[in-house]
């Protein structure tokens, strides 16, 4: 690692720990630099604002998890379930983690301010699209039948965190999911999005005629 790369890792880690604690409105650049050392013109050096500063705080966990949950989506299998289940599987746990859960709170409580949420929403979306080319390889094979596979990740990701993530988020659940829970709920997520996307299963513009065929009789 160089010397930059430990700085901007400097910067990153102490802002993280400020965002955490105090939220983005009481957590200034001044004081990042006073914590880290050097000046204000070094921090915007590497971050052009404070809000791109957050957004690569709150992503950087999140990236650094999931490029070994990844490595899950393995298409040499000849079944897809196997690979969806271990890494819905590791989706779950890290997300259901206690700080996790307290750093998709501060996400979406920023989401309005000067357009944090527009970054916040390109990062994530530019992690999906590599869920996305495990799916589209799927579908190319027969395995899973042809559609958009950008908005079968998304859908994916709605069915994984539908069980368990919600009450979670909302506090109505206190206590963290065990490993056995958080593999029961991929496995049930995985098992729906493999039924609904079953290989000759009719597809988003099949059914979007169906539909207009339906409401013309």
């Amino acid at each position: 690692m160089t010397k930059s790369d430990r700085k901007r890792r400097a910067i990153l880690d102490t802002a993280y720990r400020l965002f955490r604690e105090q939220g983005f409105a009481r957590t200034s650049i001044d004081e990042i630099t006073a914590r880290v050392g050097g000046s204000k013109a070094t921090i915007y050096s590497y971050f052009a604002s404070k809000e791109e500063l957050f957004v690569e705080c709150m992503m950087a966990a999140i990236e650094n998890y999931m490029s070994g949950t990844l490595t899950h989506l393995d298409v040499s299998r000849a079944d897809p379930h196997p690979a969806l289940s271990a890494f819905g599987r590791s989706v779950l746990e890290f997300l259901c983690s206690p700080e996790q859960l307290e750093v998709r709170r501060l996400m979406i409580a920023e989401a309005a301010r000067s357009g944090t949420g527009k970054l916040l929403f390109e990062k994530i979306t530019a992690l999906r699209t590599q869920v996305a080319a495990f799916l589209s390889a799927y579908m190319a094979m027969g395995k899973l039948r042809r559609d958009d596979p950008r908005l079968a990740a998304d859908h994916l990701g709605a069915l994984l965190e539908a069980e368990i993530l919600e009450p979670l988020l909302l506090q109505v659940r206190q206590d963290s999911p065990n490993r056995h829970e958080t593999a029961l709920a991929a496995q049930r997520a995985v098992s729906a999005f493999l039924r609904a996307y079953a290989a000759g299963a009719p597809n988003s513009a099949s059914r979007k005629r169906a539909s207009r065929h339906t409401r013309a009789v």
